[in-house]
């Protein structure tokens, strides 16, 4: 039953670093796509995706009160399971107790990062925006539960920025180099024909071209006059 406990809880810390990477990681335009067809689930996942302090604050509560319980909970009954063991090895009985405490904090630390972090975000990475779409409606949820404790923090955050005078990046337009970095993965991928990558990438060169290379001058054209 406590190991059962203790899955759960690293369990539910998968699904916040999950759905706060997927979030974070997911295609606006993708989203956009889907929310104008009528998929609620992907106009879900865009409130968010356009309000990160939000639900990026409330994530933040899930995963630090899931730590704490997760390091209370393994510290008392853990610990307590293990000392036995290592005072049968003649380990005298403070001793025991600080080695068992040791021990038992390597292990869920381990546990935790492994099956509560780096596997989770790996997955969200992979499958953004589908992982985005099914986990938005609990994580909207919980951020209005938790919603006095995220107003809080996000005020507090403000603030920090007002006094340090730090400003937001108001620029999210997207340049000529990310949307050729985009083409060329399209490319790998198999999206786009090769063919179809040089068209694109010589829209961006025909402004950079004069007026003489792209017409023939008058001395060079050879013409008949119908007339004659």
């Amino acid at each position: 039953m406590d190991l059962f406990i203790l899955g759960l809880l690293i369990l539910l810390n998968g699904l916040f670093s999950l759905s706060e990477i997927a979030l974070v990681s997911a295609r606006k335009a993708r989203l956009e796509h889907l929310a104008e067809k009528g998929n609620k689930r992907a106009q879900t996942a865009l409130e968010l995706s356009n309000h990160p302090e939000f639900f990026l604050s409330a994530v933040q509560i899930g995963i630090t009160l899931i730590s704490i319980l997760t390091g209370v909970y393994s510290g008392e009954k853990f610990s307590a399971n293990l000392l036995p063991y290592l005072m049968r090895w003649g380990i005298k009985p403070d001793v025991a107790e600080t080695l068992s405490t040791i021990l038992i904090v390597i292990f869920v630390t381990f546990l935790s990062i492994i099956f509560g972090e780096l596997i989770p975000k790996r997955i969200g990475l992979i499958r953004a925006e589908k992982l985005a779409m099914a986990t938005a409606g609990p994580m909207k949820m919980f951020a209005q539960l938790t919603y006095p404790i995220v107003w809080l923090l996000n005020e507090s955050s403000s603030l920090f920025f007002k006094l340090f005078k730090i400003r937001k990046s108001a620029n999210d337009a997207i340049t000529e180099e990310e949307i050729k970095t985009l083409i060329t993965e399209g490319t790998e991928a198999g999206t786009i024909e090769e063919e179809e990558q040089e068209i694109i990438e010589r829209v961006f060169h025909l402004s950079d071209r004069t007026i003489t290379s792209l017409m023939t001058h008058r001395s060079d054209i050879i013409w008949f006059d119908e007339n004659e």
